[in-house]
């Protein structure tokens, strides 16, 4: 008999409080669209004021204090924007919202582009005698520090008010990847665990990759990669443009390659991701190993890229509810401190995550947010423990915004994407070891492990071979070399070849993964999520043995200080490999924990 194929629900068939409240933003769309066009009438106001900072300190505050009016306004509109679009990115109402968005983001940027030149161009004398003369300027001058650290990097003012005006135009090559990976590409149906037939989404993707029926892995891997393949070409002009793109403005910056710009603007040392990517190849054989030891568990003769992501171990019969998710959520932080799980109880009561998949909603999870508006979660819950790890890690990052949004003033609230990742993964590794802590089954301990095994394998070791690649595709466009999807697909599989050991087999497949990764439209982001892994581990030990104080320091401080500043004041020295080596130290025992406990279980 023909199962009943299971299709994704509509965007109204969601109960509502499984969707986030977007009126805490604003009360309608129209209340919305009005705020655009009083955002549009006051950029006249910021660009009259060009010429003003050399008038005084007044002027100059006033000035200051007027562009960053008109950003802050300007972020929250482009938050609800966001927002709205993706929840159902097929809307094409709510796509009119995020391209008028857009366009007015870059309408505002080249409205105040003017303020950074000029800044630049006041002698430092002057600018000194500014903050003697009016002490309201203190409370910028971090931020004007930053600006004036970069001076050889901006141009004139003319420049940078053309550069800001095609922002628009720059952002292209990202949003055709966007608008082709979440809405244009049409995904076949496959057959599940119990044979159901379901139709392929980003969302259920990784949850039929652990299905522990190798024929339910092989049929979701293959399927999705035959799609891909067929859009080899548009998505390596896509990527290829947009890298192009980033390796222009940082020529024209006059930084030495694209890397050192995304880099410097936060003050992060290129020599931190040259330490990564070394450490890392240092302590591949213990990737190898992983590998090895999933071939004999698995008992399989060749261990294939869709055999990386099923649980070694039996899988525990309960699943994990949202609301269950919820109550242990709440019991692992709870090493925090009750005012930190009193905002994490306010985040689930009050509609701050869209919770459940539905047709068109963008894939994947992130939070978002700004200093006027909750911070946000987006979902797309499978009601399995992975879905539980990410709630919990976009919960790190929701809990650090709110932190820094109500400690900090506007201007220092946004915090450095250096130590964005650390909150979150700093959560995960508390949920851990919780678990871990919380669990006698010797099966279900050997799971736990496992997955701790997995993610430590899919954020130190998988983020930076993407950090590898992306490293690759800049100086291949720097060299002025081919960037077709041929070249790309070639790189790709001889690096993941080198990642995975001599027991993966590389499946063709694997070699147009880098088409379906939107971090690579993100400028030298993925590293971050290695560094901000390991730096987690220590600051989790730290949590656990000494208390929380200096880590509920390290979310109230936003970017009141350079981040490796911050971080090394939470007791975590980024510029030294010891946090590094700590943490492959803990994969190394955690991985021998579970070698001890398979061999006793078997």
């Amino acid at each position: 008999m023909k199962k009943e194929s299971i299709k994704l629900p509509l965007r109204e068939e969601i109960p509502s409080k499984l969707t986030w409240d977007l009126t805490l933003i604003f009360k309608n769309d129209k209340e919305f669209e009005k705020e655009l066009e009083e955002i549009e009438g006051q950029i006249a106001n910021v660009e009259n004021r060009q010429g003003s900072l050399s008038k005084g300190s007044t002027a100059f505050l006033d000035s200051l204090e007027a562009i960053l009016q008109l950003e802050r306004r300007m972020e929250k509109a482009f938050v609800y924007a966001n927002l709205k679009n993706d929840q159902d990115t097929g809307n094409k109402y709510y796509q009119g919202f995020i391209a008028r968005a857009r366009q007015l983001y870059a309408k505002v940027g080249a409205g105040v582009s003017w303020f950074e030149p000029e800044l630049l161009e006041l002698p430092i004398e002057k600018l000194k005698g500014y903050f003697n003369q009016n002490t309201e300027l203190l409370a910028y001058k971090h931020l004007i520090a930053k600006i004036t650290a970069q001076r050889k990097h901006f141009l004139s003012a003319k420049e940078e008010e053309l550069l800001a005006g095609a922002a628009d135009i720059f952002s292209t090559p990202e949003n055709i990847f966007g608008v082709l990976n979440n809405s244009d590409l049409k995904f076949p149906e496959v057959r599940d665990a119990k044979n159901n037939l379901i139709q392929l989404s980003h969302g259920n993707y990784g949850r039929l990759l652990e299905s522990p029926q190798r024929s339910v892995r092989r049929a979701a891997f293959t399927e999705m990669y035959q799609v891909y393949q067929q859009f080899q070409n548009t998505f390596a002009l896509s990527l290829a443009a947009h890298v192009h793109t980033h390796n222009y403005l940082a020529q024209k910056r006059c930084y030495p390659d694209a890397r050192s710009a995304a880099l410097t603007r936060n003050n992060i040392p290129v020599s931190v991701y040259k330490t990564l990517v070394e450490q890392v190849n240092h302590h591949l054989p213990l990737l190898h190993r992983y590998v090895s030891l999933r071939k004999k568990i698995l008992k399989i003769n060749e261990v294939h890229m869709y055999d990386l992501y099923t649980p070694v171990t039996k899988i525990p019969a309960r699943t994990y509810s949202y609301k269950d998710s919820q109550e242990i959520v709440l019991k692992a932080l709870s090493v925090l401190g009750n005012d930190y799980t009193a905002r994490v109880k306010e985040a689930f009561e009050n509609r701050w995550i869209d919770v459940v998949e539905n047709k068109g909603k963008r894939s994947g999870a992130y939070s978002s947010g700004m200093y006027d508006t909750a911070p946000y979660i987006l979902l797309n819950w499978q009601n399995n423990l992975e879905s539980l790890f990410t709630l919990i890690h976009e919960m790190g990052h929701s809990m650090h915004t709110y932190a820094s949004n109500t400690s900090q003033d506007y201007h220092y609230s946004d915090y450095s994407i250096f130590v964005a990742e650390i909150a979150s993964t700093t959560n995960e590794n508390l949920l851990t070891q919780y678990l871990l802590e919380h669990t006698e089954d010797p099966h279900v301990k050997a799971y736990i492990l496992n997955h701790y095994l997995d993610g430590f394998k899919g954020t130190i070791f998988r983020q930076t071979q993407f950090a590898e690649f992306e490293q690759w595709i800049h100086e291949q466009d720097a060299e002025q070399k081919p960037l077709t999807a041929k070249e790309m697909n070639a790189f790709y599989a001889d690096l993941n070849k080198r990642y995975y050991g001599p027991d993966i087999f590389n499946d063709s497949e694997i070699a147009y993964e880098w088409e379906r990764i939107p971090h690579f439209y993100y400028n030298f982001y993925v590293y971050q999520y290695a560094t901000g892994f390991a730096a987690a581990s220590a600051l989790a030990q730290k949590i656990l043995t000494e208390g929380p104080n200096d880590y509920l320091n390290f979310l109230s401080a936003g970017s009141s200080d350079f981040p490796i500043e911050i971080v090394k004041k939470a007791g975590v020295d980024m510029t030294e490999t010891t946090y590094l080596e700590s943490a492959f130290g803990l994969f190394e025992k955690r991985l021998d924990e579970l070698e001890k406990l398979i061999t006793k279980l078997s």
